[in-house]
């Protein structure tokens, strides 16, 4: 039977024939679900939330109930779950704050044990949350970015595409796409590994790390780094990497795994200390 007896699903709710709900899941307002996606037992899915094709929200994941934001007076707003994403136990992630506004995971995501996604995130295709990792609000990633277990993003943090983030990391800064972040908002260099996975070229892979250079050791101000980057950006990852870099930031880029050089909160500008 699709729907086992046991579970409550809202008449409000709009099943797909072919979705399957477990024991004692709940199913609670204008919910859609989407063909061949599985609902374990005890998970609880609510409020305007939609739910694409062939995902898994395994036991106890809680996807699209009230935000944790003081600000949320009640309107609606939405929580979306990509194709084939997979939602694993005790996961949870929470619907938008202001009204009409959406968190989204985007296709083909994994968001592993314990993780959390909070209110007006936005991932996009194939991103990984390893066990335990937290997004505060307003966090964006990029496609095929891996968050390692543990790890902690700041609100209103952009994550760039291919980033590797390291367990047990603390990110409150913006992090550049194909970097591999260590620690405290730390770039220590390019994801290499999954460059190489994703089938990026020698060619590409040689033009980031020469990037990684530029911004973080040719000791030139960020600005300028980034400003001399776009002057010779000829391959396309390149010019993507610049693309994040000029659009607006709200928690400043960050920094490189260089003793006593910082980056400001909020700016783009470097500062050596003394």
């Amino acid at each position: 039977m699709p729907i086992h007896p046991s579970a409550h699903v809202d008449r409000e709710a709009e099943i797909d024939p072919t979705a399957q709900i477990g024991p004692n899941a709940v199913v609670e307002g204008p919910v859609r679900i989407g063909a061949r996606t599985r609902i374990y037992p005890n998970a609880y899915i609510s409020g305007w939330t939609t739910i694409g094709a062939d995902c898994q929200i395994h036991p106890g994941a809680v996807i699209g109930h009230l935000p944790q934001d003081f600000h949320y007076k009640g309107e609606r707003s939405y929580c979306v779950i990509g194709d084939g994403t997979v939602i694993r136990e005790f996961a949870t992630v929470h619907r938008g704050t202001q009204p009409e506004s959406s968190t989204v995971v985007g296709k083909g995501c994994t968001l592993l044990a314990l993780t959390h996604v909070g209110h007006n995130c936005r991932l996009d295709e194939s991103v990984t949350l390893l066990n335990g990792a937290q997004l505060s609000g307003h966090v964006s990633v990029g496609r095929k970015t891996v968050i390692s277990g543990f790890s902690l993003i700041h609100q209103f943090v952009r994550i760039g595409e291919y980033v590797m983030i390291g367990g047990g990391s603390r990110v409150g800064m913006d992090a550049p796409p194909f970097m591999l972040l260590v620690g405290e908002s730390q770039c220590r260099g390019i994801n290499v590994v999954g460059l190489r996975r994703a089938g990026f070229s020698a060619e590409d892979r040689a033009a980031i790390k020469e990037a990684y250079r530029l911004l973080y050791r040719s000791g030139l101000p960020f600005r300028q780094a980034v400003e001399r980057l776009r002057a010779t950006a000829t391959r396309e990852p390149i010019r993507r990497l610049v693309e994040f870099l000029s659009e607006p930031s709200q928690r400043g880029f960050c920094t490189g795994p260089f003793r006593g050089r910082r980056l400001a909160y909020g700016t783009a500008e470097t500062h050596t200390e003394d």
